[in-house]
C-alpha cells in the first residue's frame, strides 16, 4: 500500500511555502523547510529538484530564490496526496456508518475492494491491524467478522485517547508562526464552519471531519507507537455513535462547536485556555461514548 501520497502532499505544502514568497525572494534552507514540511531531508531534496524542472525555482545549495511565485497549478490533486492506508480506512469507516454494521456482520475482502476500488491486498492489510485488539476476526476464504466491541474495552482505548490528545495539543500550542499546521487548522475551521451552517442535510459528514481535525493536532507532536493505535482509536470514536441514532444529528452539532472552540483555543497560544478546551472536549466524547456503548449492550 506504499504510494508516492507523502512526497505530494509534501510537495503541495511547498508550493503554499513558494507562493508566499515574492519572485525572486530567497526560499528557506532545507533543514527549514524539512521541519516547516515535516518530512526527511531526502524528501525536501526531491521537492527542491521538482519544482526547479517546473520552473518554479532557481539557484542551488542556499541561494535558492523564487523565479515564479504564481504556481497554484502545479499542485497535485487533492484524492493523490492522501496516502492507501488512509483511503481505506476512510471508505471502512464510511462503509461502517452509513450501513449500520452490527457485531456479527461478515467482512468480506473482494468485495470491499471491489466497493472501495483498490487491491485486495490493500484491505486485508488493512483488516490485520484490527485484528489483535479483537475487534475483527479471520475466517476461512478471504472471510471475516465483525465482533465488535465491549464498553471497558472502549473506555480503556479513551484513556489512552486522552492522555496523548492533551499532550499534542498543548504541543501545538508552542508551534512557531511558520509551521504549516496553522494554515492547515484554519482550513479545518473553515470546513466545521460550513458544516455547522448545513448540518441538518450533512451531519454524517462530521465523521471524516472529526478524524482530520485530531489527526491534525496530533502531528503536533509525532509518536510511531501512538501513531499505530489512531486507526482503531478512531474506529472506535466513530463506531459508537451509530448505536444510537436518535440524536445523532445533535450530538455532531455539539461536537462540531466544542471543536471550533477548541480550534479557538490553539490559535489563542494560551496554554491555561488549551488545556480547558481539550479536556472539556474529551469529557465529552467520553460522556457521549458510554451513552452509547451502554444502548449499544442494552438492544
Amino acid at each position: 500500500m506504499k504510494t508516492d501520497a507523502v512526497f505530494k502532499r509534501a510537495f503541495n505544502d511547498a508550493v503554499t511555502v513558494v507562493a508566499s514568497l515574492g519572485d525572486g525572494e530567497a526560499l528557506p534552507s532545507e533543514n527549514d523547510l524539512g521541519a516547516r514540511l515535516n518530512v526527511s531531508r531526502t524528501t525536501v531534496r526531491k521537492i527542491l529538484a521538482t519544482l526547479e524542472e517546473r520552473g518554479a525555482i532557481g539557484g542551488s545549495g542556499r541561494q535558492r530564490f523564487v523565479r515564479a511565485a504564481d504556481v497554484a497549478a502545479m499542485r497535485f490533486p487533492d484524492a493523490e496526496t492522501v496516502p492507501m492506508s488512509e483511503q481505506v480506512e476512510q471508505r471502512f469507516m464510511d462503509w461502517m456508518l452509513r450501513g449500520n454494521t452490527r457485531p456479527g456482520t461478515s467482512i468480506n475482502e473482494a468485495e470491499l475492494a471491489r466497493q472501495f476500488g483498490v487491491a485486495t491486498t490493500g484491505i486485508r492489510e488493512f483488516l490485520n491491524r484490527f485484528q489483535r485488539f479483537g475487534l475483527i476476526e479471520k475466517r476461512p476464504n478471504a472471510g471475516w467478522l465483525f465482533k465488535g466491541f465491549t464498553e471497558r474495552f472502549a473506555l480503556e482505548l479513551f484513556e489512552i485517547r486522552e492522555m496523548f490528545e492533551l499532550r499534542s495539543a498543548m504541543a501545538f500550542a508552542t508551534l512557531p508562526d511558520s509551521s504549516l499546521l496553522w494554515q492547515k487548522l484554519e482550513s479545518l475551521r473553515a470546513e466545521h464552519v460550513s458544516l455547522l451552517q448545513d448540518v441538518d442535510r450533512r451531519y454524517h459528514d462530521f465523521s471524516d471531519l472529526d478524524s482530520r481535525f485530531h489527526r491534525l493536532i496530533n502531528f503536533a507532536a509525532p509518536n510511531r507507537f501512538i501513531e499505530d493505535f489512531f486507526d482503531i482509536i478512531t474506529l472506535i470514536f466513530h463506531y459508537h455513535y451509530q448505536w444510537n441514532k436518535r440524536d445523532e444529528r445533535e450530538r455532531n452539532e455539539v461536537a462540531i462547536r466544542e471543536h471550533i472552540t477548541y480550534i479557538d483555543a490553539l490559535q489563542s497560544r494560551n496554554p491555561s485556555i488549551v488545556q480547558l478546551a481539550c479536556r472539556a472536549h474529551m469529557a465529552s466524547a467520553k460522556e457521549t461514548l458510554i451513552r452509547s456503548t451502554s444502548a449499544k449492550l442494552s438492544s
